[in-house]
């Protein structure tokens, strides 16, 4: 196994080869916001909140997708990077429809959560306030397309984890939306287990499920590190 030796907040950090910016970060104990990231699910870089600024780089990395490599230093937490953060909050609730007030998932909210932890107490863009449909179709589960953020773990975990496929992603820009599918109602999909994994890889309230009020709200996300553990160890395997 080869070793990596780098700088992450001028502390000096060892990382195995391969390995990304955030996963030697979290080795170490360094903490790096993320919303679309989901450990067991693999990284896309879509939400950029976990932005670095690495030496030598023209602009801000996402720690997600970038590999470590030998010498590189990293800062995880500077003005520049909090202000990135700061305004891409900001965006994903002007964009949506996120009066955490009224959500079920208000106080199990990653995306509130995040809010709060970056010190976000306004929005500074007009508020878009889009008509989205809600699906509600599901025997069990609904879909609010004004809470989706779009970060895509539903897509993920139904298609590298539960292996179903049911979800993607349809339209372009801010028409863009998940849909299951060929574009269909939910309740209506041929390939849905009706597992619910997507359900609790959610992290805001564009999926739940029916008859659960706000204080139950809570995700159980343990199956991923089971599931994909065991996978890896093929303990199914005899």
């Amino acid at each position: 196994m080869t070793v990596r030796t780098l700088v992450i907040d001028g502390e000096p950090v060892g990382a195995r080869e391969g390995e990304t910016i955030l996963e030697a970060a979290r080795e170490h104990g360094i903490v790096i916001p993320t919303l679309c990231f989901l450990e067991g699910l693999s990284a896309v870089g879509a939400c950029r909140l976990c932005l670095v600024e690495v030496a030598g780089a023209p602009r801000p990395l996402a720690a997600c997708v970038t590999r470590v490599a030998e010498g590189m230093e990293v800062a995880t937490d500077t003005p520049r990077l909090r202000a990135y953060r700061r305004m891409i909050l900001e965006l994903l609730f002007a964009e949506g429809n996120h009066v955490c007030a009224v959500c079920v998932a208000n106080g199990h909210c990653d995306l509130q959560a995040l809010a709060a932890a970056q010190g976000m107490t306004s929005v500074r863009f007009p508020y878009r306030a889009p008509a989205r449909a809600v699906d509600a179709s599901h025997d069990r589960f609904v879909l609010d397309h004004n809470r989706c953020i779009l970060c895509t773990r539903c897509v993920r975990v139904c298609d590298e984890v539960e292996g179903a496929h049911t979800w993607d992603v349809a339209g372009r820009g801010a028409g863009s939306r998940v849909i299951a599918d060929l574009d269909q109602p939910w309740g209506t999909s041929d390939t849905c287990t009706s597992c619910g994994k997507c359900v609790q890889v959610c992290p805001t309230g564009a999926l739940f499920e029916k008859g659960r009020g706000g204080g139950e709200m809570t995700k159980r996300r343990e199956f991923l590190a089971y599931i994909t553990t065991a996978r890896q160890a093929h303990r199914w395997i005899r």
